[in-house]
């Protein structure tokens, strides 16, 4: 096994150790007494009642390959060599747990296959040295897809841009106009087949949350998590009763955007607003009425030591640390270079006081950026 310790990662102890079990079951079974707090063993926590076990925050790669949303809509070399940097960066500092999707970076919305790139990060990682890595990937409910069949078939498809017999994590990318009940029979099916360790959505309302969770339920297969849009400021999840759910039935939370696309993390000001789409949400006036919040987050960073990295502020490790405070939430920021991918392994081994996180959650009232995906509300 590898030795997690490299010279800059504010590395906590229990992801510094060598060992790296997680713990599994010949087969999880869901049951009615699922536990609301994650269980927790070697630094990781259980996604759900499945058994897999992850690093208690992860990496999205939703940013590797897009040339529609990121990366000012070009794709080279440099930014390759950034996302490469990014992946090592966080298997240095003890992050092993990375999202992806088989419509990121695919086809007309971005020059290479985001599954394609951290397949070969993994692979290109292996010649040096053994590595677990927990891989995350997602079925997209297009609407020319019907029925169970179509989730193995895309499944599969993904497995061969990976580069891997099986996955850690499966998940509805999004609820389907229709077949939504095929789907989930494809997901069971997928557990069955041995090709997916656990099964998950994303974007899910509490009622399809429930619906889905009973679904599986019934050929005894539990439903591992629920990927939904989190952060201080866009706190949803608490108001539609999807993380209330998620904590009665034992499902993770996975937060995605959970440094609200970079607003929080104090890199971007009124007068240097962000470049892209992000700009149409995160205005000059928007980020005019966030930074109160932002020179609050980086006071509180700098009484826990959280220096900021080059190219940063520090006002990320102090966010997802919020969100880890909420209890069976794992956070996934982007990470498009090793700074970065640095910067959020800083989160972990430290946690806010209770005070600081209602403060924190006080201040945040004051701002909610116009975001959101229309399916939530479905």
């Amino acid at each position: 096994m590898m030795a997690l310790q490299v010279a800059g990662c504010a590395l906590p102890p229990l992801l510094a150790r060598r060992r790296r079990r997680a713990f599994r079951s010949p087969r999880a079974v869901a049951s009615d007494a699922a536990p609301a707090a994650a269980r927790e063993e070697d630094g990781k926590v259980a996604l759900g009642g499945s058994g897999v076990a992850v690093t208690k925050l992860g990496i999205g790669a939703w940013s590797w390959g897009d040339t529609t949303y990121w990366n000012e809509f070009q794709w080279d070399d440099r930014k390759l060599k950034a996302a490469k940097g990014a992946f090592d960066a966080s298997i240095d500092c003890g992050i092993t747990f990375f999202d992806t999707a088989e419509v990121y970076g695919a086809g007309i919305s971005g020059a290479i296959n985001s599954e394609s790139l951290l397949g070969r990060f993994i692979k290109e990682r292996q010649r040096k040295e053994k590595v677990e890595v927990a891989i995350a990937t997602k079925f997209a409910a297009l609407p020319w897809r019907f029925g169970r069949g179509s989730v193995i078939c895309a499944l599969k498809a993904s497995l061969d841009r990976l580069g891997v017999s099986s996955v850690e994590l499966y998940q509805l990318h999004w609820p389907g106009i229709w077949g939504n009940e095929g789907y989930l029979d494809g997901l069971g099916d997928a557990v069955e087949q041995g090709l997916v360790k656990a099964v998950g959505v994303s974007n899910y309302s509490e009622k399809r949350l429930r619906d889905a969770y009973a679904q599986l339920k019934k050929r005894g297969i539990p439903l591992a998590s629920n990927q939904v849009n989190y952060s201080l400021i866009y706190r949803n999840p608490e108001e539609n009763g999807v993380k209330a759910a998620c904590d009665e039935l034992g499902i993770t939370l996975i937060a995605y955007s959970p440094i609200a696309q970079g607003a929080l993390t104090g890199k971007y000001t009124p007068d240097n607003p962000p470049k892209g789409p992000r700009g149409r949400i995160y205005t000059p006036e928007f980020l005019t009425k966030l930074q109160p919040l932002i020179n609050r987050i980086k006071e509180i960073g700098g009484n826990y030591g959280r220096t900021p990295t080059q190219g940063l502020c520090g006002g990320g490790q102090v966010v997802l640390n919020w969100l880890v405070c909420q209890g069976n939430v794992v956070p996934i920021p982007g990470a498009k270079n090793a700074e970065q991918a640095r910067e959020f392994a800083g989160a972990l081994g430290w946690s806010l006081t209770g005070d600081e996180v209602e403060e924190l959650r006080s201040m945040a009232r004051q701002v909610k950026p116009v975001i959101g995906f229309p399916v939530e509300k479905l």
